[in-house]
């Protein structure tokens, strides 16, 4: 329903004029507590193209730098009676805390090492575009899977809609058990990538110090990049996504991200869509299905 709904809401952002009032009169409040360029951004778009109005809370401007709770800010911006909250955290279930002690529908846009809903979506949108079904797919995907946020929503989502999920990583970025997850693991990533739909390729987070979970950046691109040369092993029409922001020469060359099997500027195309979908579905608006109106 939602990526049904997002191929909907994507004919407004193909227009002149992009915009429709289907959310006028609604107050959205944007909270990210981490650093955010595609999201957050993607996130104001949908909100204005719908005609709410969004509010940008700036953590450090904020009365948190003067020693108030998160819960007791949460308190004092349910009082203000926002329509949605959007929320990016550090901390892992946060948006669900901060879901109890509002009366305003929460968005997470990412918590934590535990999952980042609305980009799963934004991908599942993007492999059916380019593939009709997501049923019977198979997908690999390669990095970081202990601690990506981006894995912890996509692995639920793609084998939920019958897709077949390999992943592969250095062992230290494996989750403990990781086939429980209904995914296979692939010894190399020739194995992993090779007859596959879909090629995944997941950020290494320097700044959660994911970089000391192996010998060097140099040694992860040799093993786990994806470069030129293996593009020998993909399908015709496979086709290589990655959540950004994209470390050049570390988990894929520059050449194969702006390469004709490369969807990733798709991927953020489709961020803006869906998300306007969530907010309608969320927040109603006359009808969900009348955006075109």
């Amino acid at each position: 329903m939602i990526l049904d709904l997002a191929e909907s809401t994507k004919t407004i952002n193909e227009r002149t004029v992009k915009k429709v009032p289907t959310l006028r009169g609604r107050t959205v409040v944007n909270l990210f507590f981490e650093p955010s360029t595609r999201t957050r951004v993607s996130f104001e778009i949908a909100q204005k193209r719908l005609s709410a109005d969004s509010v940008n809370f700036s953590v450090s401007d904020s009365s948190i730098s003067k020693g108030e709770t998160l819960v007791d800010t949460a308190k004092n911006l349910s009082a203000m009676n926002p329509s949605v909250v959007v929320i990016r955290h550090s901390v892992a279930g946060f948006p669900h805390r901060l879901a109890k002690l509002m009366d305003a529908s929460v968005i997470n846009a990412g918590d934590g090492f535990h999952e980042h809903p609305t980009q799963a979506l934004l991908d599942l949108m993007t492999i059916r575009e380019r593939k009709k079904e997501i049923k019977g797919l198979k997908v690999a995907i390669i990095g970081d899977i202990a601690r990506s946020r981006v894995a912890g929503s996509n692995i639920p989502c793609l084998t939920k809609m019958g897709a077949e999920v390999t992943v592969m990583a250095p062992k230290t970025m494996l989750p403990f058990d990781v086939t429980r997850l209904g995914v296979k693991v692939a010894p190399s990533l020739k194995d992993a990538i090779k007859d596959k739909d879909v090629v995944m390729l997941l950020r290494i987070q320097t700044e959660r110090d994911a970089a000391t979970r192996f010998p060097s950046l140099r040694e992860y691109n040799r093993y786990f990049g994806l470069k030129l040369e293996h593009l020998k092993y993909l399908k015709k029409d496979c086709i290589i996504m990655h959540p950004g922001p994209i470390n050049r020469g570390v988990e894929i060359d520059p050449e194969v991200a702006d390469g004709p099997f490369s969807v990733i500027l798709d991927q953020v195309a489709n961020g803006v869509s869906i998300r306007m979908a969530v907010l309608l579905l969320l927040l109603g608006g006359r009808s969900i299905y009348e955006v075109s109106d």
